[in-house]
């Protein structure tokens, strides 16, 4: 049997392979970050063909450092950050234009002309998404209508779409020589087009954003092999399992049943409940959306909270202001101060997600007195990710019916002590994080491992699960509704900024 299964896991900011032994356990991780563009305010990009070389790269280092040869890796697992857009000739394989990340927001204007016309809402039940910058059938239909060529090739079926996942599964298993055009179910219901009934894109979506169909990846479980790799890199490994990297989180949380429910604290905040083959519409701002589909078993739905500013905030605290050096600073600068000062910063830089939706709103820092200091506003800058993680919680509780027990979390900011303990305190809940902290990566693994029998059942994957950090919540009632109604005041300040 071969030893081990590789997760490429292809985020925001960087590009990593990570191989797992059957415990789940990581062996070896290649990483490498890629430029982040920045051509207009509000505008994001990525360059495709830098991320497909860095992947390259990282699944060699991954490799040569346990000296694994391609028998020794049973499939590959792909996870990557959902909506990022990228459009691509099939007989060249080159990208007509950057990939517009998740973030982006130069669709504001499409937003408020279907606000307009027939409200944020009108395609919930088809999708389970409000109308938003965020997902990729905007972004598609903005590159489609700005970039020379694009919509000739697409009715010639020469330009193709994908999330970053498609990218690399058609590059991997063949590219310009027969590369396999796919996507998972997970990463289709990220781009508004597909039907969360059907599991198909949905003619009416195609037609009111004005896509061809023919230029869109066929949708297939989220495990299941879809093709093998062809390049030297690693030949013939069998490419196996794809998730949107917040479902492939849910599932390396072993969050198998309905009512478990993560959140990953990255650049953005995504906390995902799984609710079973029923599919739950919210009535509290959250996104009704899949959490997975392994093979042939039904579908998983699950309830989403999105939360596009976390991480990302105290990068911009470093980049752009320069009050620490590193990121993991942060934490200390806030121990500096007990509480908060009265400061409130709420990062709506490219609007707020979930549970409001306001595409007017943007950043601001509220409650300022002569007395804060820099150590209130490190303060206030973790404390947002806890606030704006409870708005979630709230929202889920209420659409769910189920109250959360506890939260199993993961991801760069979990080890952050300050902002754990205040999570805890201001939910209320307990607070848990597991002994293998890239669950976004054992996630993919565990799909592609699935599906050639690495691992047998879900249950195996559960019994891989153990806790590696418990926080408890330790804050009175009357400080807890103070803090927080401090911070729903803070928010509606940041409301109507842009017209």
């Amino acid at each position: 049997m071969s030893k081990y299964i590789a997760a490429i896991d292809q985020g925001t900011t960087s590009t990593r392979c990570i191989l797992f032994n059957h415990q789940g356990k990581i062996v070896s991780v290649g990483q490498k970050e890629h430029e982040q563009i920045y051509p207009h305010p509000g505008w994001v990009e990525h360059n495709p063909t830098e991320i497909w070389k860095n992947t390259l790269e990282v699944i060699a280092v991954a490799r040569i450092n346990v000296s694994a040869t391609a028998s020794d890796i049973a499939a590959i697992g792909i996870t990557n950050q959902r909506e990022t857009t990228v459009v691509w000739n099939r007989r060249t394989g080159k990208p007509y234009y950057n990939a517009l990340v998740w973030q982006d927001t130069r669709t504001t204007d499409l937003v408020a002309r279907f606000e307009k016309e027939g409200g944020l809402n009108q395609f919930r039940d088809i999708t389970g998404l409000p109308v938003s910058t965020y997902f990729s059938g905007l972004k598609l239909k903005w590159l489609l209508e700005n970039v020379d060529g694009i919509r000739e090739d697409a009715e010639k079926g020469e330009a193709i779409f994908g999330n970053m996942d498609t990218f690399l599964i058609w590059h991997l298993t063949g590219g310009v020589q027969g590369g396999i055009h796919v996507t998972d179910v997970t990463n289709a219901s990220r781009t508004q087009l597909m039907n969360l009934h059907t599991l198909q894109w949905d003619r009416k979506m195609l037609s009111v954003y004005n896509i061809p169909e023919n230029m869109l990846p066929e949708i297939k479980s989220s495990s299941e092999v879809y093709g093998n790799v062809t390049n030297e890199i690693l030949p013939g490994v069998p490419v196996a399992g794809d998730l949107g990297d917040q479902h492939a989180a849910l599932v390396g949380q072993t969050c198998f049943h309905p009512g478990m429910a993560k959140n990953t604290y990255g650049t953005g905040c995504f906390l995902v409940m799984n609710t079973g083959n029923e599919l739950k519409t919210s009535e509290n701002g959250l996104l009704t959306t899949i959490a997975y589909k392994f093979g042939n078993e039904p579908v998983q739905y699950a309830l989403e909270g999105s939360v596009a500013i976390t991480g990302a905030l105290v990068q911009w605290v470093r980049d752009n202001l320069g009050i620490i050096k590193q990121s993991s600073e942060i934490e200390q600068l806030a121990q500096t101060v007990n509480d908060n000062g009265g400061a409130y910063f709420v990062p709506a830089f490219s609007g707020l997600y979930a549970p409001y939706w306001r595409n007017d709103a943007r950043g601001v820092i509220a409650g300022l007195t002569r007395y804060v200091n820099k150590g209130h506003i490190a303060r206030a800058v973790l404390e947002a990710t806890a606030y704006q993680t409870l708005d979630v919680v709230k929202a889920m509780e209420q659409d769910s019916g189920i109250k959360l027990a506890s939260l199993r979390v993961d991801g760069g900011m979990v080890s952050n002590q300050l902002l754990m303990q205040f999570q805890s305190d201001i939910l209320n809940t307990q607070v848990v994080s597991p002994a293998v902290a890239e669950t976004t990566a054992l996630g993919a693994a565990y799909a592609a491992g699935l599906a050639v029998g690495y691992w047998q059942n879900t249950e195996e994957l559960t019994r891989n699960w153990t806790i590696a950090h418990t926080w408890n919540p330790d804050m009175d009632e009357e400080s807890r509704n103070r803090f927080y109604g401090g911070w729903q005041k803070a928010v509606t300040k940041s409301y109507d900024w842009m017209e």
